[in-house]
């Protein structure tokens, strides 16, 4: 397999962004909640988010759109449906829009259109054509939650837990632990009457709290966030009459430019299948890492 293809397979770890931007920047798979009165909830930001988390994560299914910047290293947007009732489940279409992962993706004879199929332990993205052709055909590459954790470290452990356990409500969860929350009034969503919620979330600190890291791996967690550059992150959500989450939004600063995501949330109960690819259409992530590594001893 050529040098260029296996490069261009650690572009689709990136996918992990685009559903990990729809869940927000962490939290537990805690699903509690109070039942204080709606009187009271209306009035007071954390009473009226405690029942927004309760109701969203209450719900088992959303349709879901949206759009992923990462500095000067990619751009994306995405659609599809996502369940988590049992872990997190969905089909996903991607396309990378800019940065220098759709550039690389472009000089490998990619078009930068991808689907995604996540399941409980991982994840499987269709590369392509392009790929096909020096993968001895095979289109899709299989991704375990459990590999990326120890290739990446204590940030790809922390993606694990929060791929496994994800919801739409993690972005409520992110304002009412960072205990900075404000209302800031109604506005409009694609046609829906929605509250707006902002806050200001220690990326770090809230990872740290929600996850089940040991010191060390927050320690090395830490380390990798501080290298990348990102510290906080605004977090804004805007929620319809029924506490249901609308649309969400992540605003902060890496090293390599602006981190910006947009997710809109509909059709909460929607009906979520997904396939696992042919296994005879597949290739392991983790043999392509082996791959690459041999090739470099040989090359070395």
């Amino acid at each position: 397999m050529r040098t260029s293809t296996v490069r261009s397979v650690g572009l689709s770890v990136a996918v992990a962004a685009a559903l990990t931007s729809v869940a927000a920047c962490g939290g537990s798979d805690d699903k509690g909640g109070d039942n204080r009165g709606s009187a009271v909830v209306k009035a007071d930001p954390i009473a009226a988010l405690l029942d927004v988390q309760k109701k969203t994560g209450g719900e088992s299914s959303a349709k879901v759109e949206g759009t992923t910047q990462m500095g000067t290293t990619m751009s994306m947007k995405q659609s599809g449906t996502i369940d988590w009732t049992d872990g997190l489940t969905g089909t996903m279409e991607i396309t990378y829009t800019g940065g220098t992962m759709a550039d690389a993706m472009k000089q490998n004879g990619g078009t930068g259109a991808m689907q995604a199929r996540y399941f409980k332990d991982g994840y499987a993205v269709n590369m392509g054509e392009a790929f096909a052709r020096q993968a001895g055909g095979k289109h899709w590459i299989n991704y375990g939650y459990a590999d990326l954790a120890k290739l990446a470290g204590a940030s790809g452990e922390a993606m694990k837990q929060q791929m496994q356990n994800t919801t739409p409500d993690q972005g409520v969860k992110s304002l009412l632990a960072s205990g900075d929350v404000k209302k800031v009034g109604q506005e409009d969503v694609r046609g829906v009457s929605a509250t707006h919620y902002s806050g200001t979330v220690d990326v770090a600190a809230l990872t740290a709290k929600n996850s089940k890291l040991d010191a060390d791996q927050l320690d090395q967690l830490k380390k990798q966030l501080s290298d990348a550059g990102i510290t906080t992150e605004q977090v804004d959500i805007w929620v319809d009459e029924n506490d249901l989450l609308v649309k969400k939004t992540e605003r902060g600063q890496m090293k390599t430019g602006e981190l910006n995501s947009t997710v809109y949330y509909s059709d909460y109960g929607t009906k979520v299948s997904v396939e696992e690819p042919p296994a005879n259409d597949t290739v392991d992530f983790t043999d392509l890492v082996k791959q690459q590594q041999g090739a470099a001893g040989g090359a070395g």
